[in-house]
C-alpha cells in the first residue's frame, strides 16, 4: 500500500510499504477513506521527537472494514468507523475508568498510545491506503447512515473535535460565561465551536494569522489579533478589565509571543492573566517531557518559567492531558448527525495522498489559507 513515511525533519514521502495484516483474533483491517493531518503532526515533522525514520504519520482516521479478526464480535465487514486517535485496550484500569488516552495496555512501560505518534507506541499510522486497528470492538466507532455524506464532518471525532470539547470541559466552562482560547489553529477553532455549543456567553480566541482569526469569527468568536497589542490586554479591555471566567490552551510548547518568537511559557503565563480571579484554565496544547532541540534551555527539559505565584494567589484550577477522546465521541457524533456541530466548516483542503508531502510544507509554513487539511487515500 501507499503511506506517508517519515524520512527526517522536514522530509516526508509517499512510499510503497507492506499492507497491514490480522496480527490477533481482535484486529480489523480498515481501507482509509479520509486520514488528516494534524497540528501535533508538525512537532513530528520538524524534528522536535523521537519520531522513527521509516514510520508512518497521521492518528486521525475514518475509513471501511474490509477485514474482520476471528475474535472481533460487534464490527462487521462494510462498516464505516472512526477511530479515536487514542489506542486503548479497554479492560485496563484507566480505559475501565474512561481514560482511553492513558491506557496501559497499548504502549508497554507507558501511559497512553496513538497511531503514528513519537513514544505512544509501535502502532503505524493511518496516512495511508490502509490501517490495522487493534481491539477493534473497543477502538472503531461504528457511523450512522449518513457518514459517507458527513464523511468530512465524522472524521474530525478522531481527535480535534473531541480535543477542543476536552480543553474546554477541562476549563469548566458553564453556560453563560466567558471563555478564551488561545490558538486559531485546528484544535483551537473547534474549542470555540464547542463553547459556543455550551453556552459561552462570550469567545475570545488569540492568534496571529489573519485566515485562522477569520474562521474563529465565521464560528461566532471575538478574534484577538495578538500583532495588534497585548492580547492580554485585549480580553481585559473588551471584559471591563475583569478578564474571562474561563480559558483554554490550543497552542503547546512551541506557542510564540507577540513577535513571533518562540516562547514556550506566553500562551500560559498570559492565560493565568486574562483569566479571572477563582476562573479554571484547560491544556490540550501538546506540551512534552523533553525537546532537545528546542531554543530554551528549559524548554529542552520539557519544563517552563511559569507565573505559578500568580496562579495560586487568583485561586485559578488547571486541567491537562491529552483528550479521552472515547469518552466524548458517541455524543459528539449525535451532534453532527442531527445537525448540530459541522467540524468540517475548518477545512482549507481536501487532497489525494500523493500530495501529503506538499501539504505538509504549506501546513508546517502556516501559510495563508492552509487551515486544515484532509487526505483521501481513495482519491
Amino acid at each position: 500500500m501507499k503511506a506517508v513515511v517519515y524520512n527526517g525533519p522536514k522530509d516526508v514521502s509517499v512510499d510503497t510499504i507492506d499492507d497491514p495484516k490480522i496480527e490477533k483474533p481482535t484486529d480489523v483491517i480498515i481501507r482509509l477513506t479520509t486520514t488528516n493531518i494534524c497540528g501535533s503532526d508538525l512537532h513530528m515533522y520538524e524534528g522536535r521527537t523521537s519520531f522513527e525514520k521509516g514510520k508512518v504519520f497521521g492518528h486521525e482516521n475514518l475509513g471501511e472494514v474490509i477485514e474482520v479478526g476471528a475474535g472481533v464480535d460487534r464490527i462487521k465487514k462494510g462498516d464505516r468507523v472512526c477511530m479515536p486517535f487514542n489506542v486503548g485496550c479497554g479492560f485496563c484500569e484507566n480505559c475501565e475508568k474512561g481514560l482511553t488516552g492513558f491506557c496501559l495496555t497499548t504502549n508497554p512501560g507507558a501511559a497512553g498510545a496513538a497511531y503514528g505518534f513519537a513514544e505512544m507506541g509501535p502502532w503505524q499510522g493511518g496516512q495511508a491506503e490502509m490501517l490495522r486497528v487493534p481491539y477493534a470492538d473497543f477502538n472503531c466507532l461504528k457511523l450512522p447512515e449518513d457518514a459517507q455524506e458527513k464523511e468530512d464532518d465524522y472524521v474530525m471525532l478522531s481527535d480535534i473535535f473531541p480535543t477542543g470539547w476536552h480543553g474546554v470541559e477541562l476549563s469548566g466552562l458553564l453556560p453563560g460565561e466567558s471563555i478564551a482560547i488561545y490558538g486559531a489553529g485546528p484544535v483551537g477553532l473547534m474549542a470555540a465551536h464547542s463553547a459556543e455549543i455550551r453556552g459561552a456567553s462570550q469567545i475570545f480566541v488569540v492568534d496571529a494569522h489573519d485566515d485562522r482569526l477569520k474562521l474563529a469569527e465565521a464560528i461566532g468568536a471575538i478574534p484577538i489579533d495578538m500583532r495588534k497589542g497585548d492580547p492580554v490586554q485585549q480580553i481585559l479591555d473588551a471584559t471591563d478589565g475583569r478578564g474571562t471566567d474561563r480559558g483554554v490552551e490550543a497552542v503547546g510548547y512551541q506557542c510564540c509571543d507577540r513577535h513571533g518568537k518562540e516562547r514556550s511559557n506566553y500562551t500560559m503565563n498570559c492565560l493565568v492573566q486574562s483569566t479571572k480571579a477563582t476562573g479554571g484554565i484547560g491544556v490540550v496544547g501538546v506540551f512534552i517531557p523533553e525537546d532537545p532541540n528546542a531554543p530554551e534551555d528549559l524548554q529542552k527539559e520539557g519544563k517552563i518559567a511559569f507565573d505559578f505565584g500568580s496562579l495560586w494567589f487568583k485561586g485559578q484550577t488547571i486541567g491537562t492531558g491529552q483528550c479521552n477522546v472515547k469518552h466524548y465521541n458517541r455524543r459528539l457524533m449525535n451532534l453532527i448527525e442531527h445537525g448540530r456541530a459541522k467540524p468540517s466548516q475548518i477545512i482549507s483542503h481536501r487532497l489525494p495522498l500523493d500530495q501529503a508531502p506538499d501539504a505538509y510544507k504549506h501546513f508546517d509554513a502556516r501559510d495563508d489559507g492552509w487551515t486544515k487539511v484532509v487526505l483521501k487515500p481513495a482519491a
